[in-house]
């Protein structure tokens, strides 16, 4: 069975691609979410809760911008110079993966206050809600097209009877 790059990437120098790529990024959404869930139930603008948001927020940020960078370089530029992508799918995959840095990183850079420093507490909780939420999502659409086998993809394209 043919893999996308992003599922190769995973299964490739186990457990070590599967921690820095998959487990830590997840481990960090996962816990901004719960603890965003009591934050805005509780409207707490501080506490143990707050500060550990706040950690794993500028924590998520730059790592996920790290790895944005290293997969950029080392993956997908190279990929593309020699047409190496995996059908369609294997693209939508990485592509979504590597926009999770659109969501992440205005997370780290607000928690530092680069950035909204002008907004209200309620903006700001409400911003940081959304930006949660959209890496959520582009992490599971990535997951879901990283799952997909690409020769299905490709043999669909070449099926009997089908035009292009």
């Amino acid at each position: 069975m043919s893999m996308t790059h992003y599922m190769s990437l995973l299964a490739a120098n186990q457990p070590w691609n599967l921690i820095i790529f998959m487990a830590i990024p997840v481990i960090c959404a996962e816990t901004l979410t719960i603890s965003e869930f009591f934050i805005i139930f509780d409207r707490a603008k501080s506490g143990g809760l707050r500060t550990l948001n706040k950690i794993v927020g500028i924590f998520a940020g730059f790592y996920f911008t790290g790895i944005f960078f290293y997969l950029l370089f080392n993956a997908v530029i190279p990929l593309t110079t020699t047409n190496g992508w995996h059908t369609w799918v294997d693209v939508v995959a990485v592509g979504f993966y590597l926009s999770g840095v659109l969501f992440l990183l205005p997370i780290a850079l607000m928690e530092l206050g680069v950035i909204f420093k002008n907004k209200t507490d309620e903006e700001k909780m409400k911003i940081h809600f959304m930006l949660v939420g959209g890496f959520l999502v582009v992490a599971h659409i990535a997951m879901i097209f990283g799952m997909v086998n690409p020769e299905i993809i490709d043999s669909m394209a070449v099926m009997p009877g089908m035009t292009n």
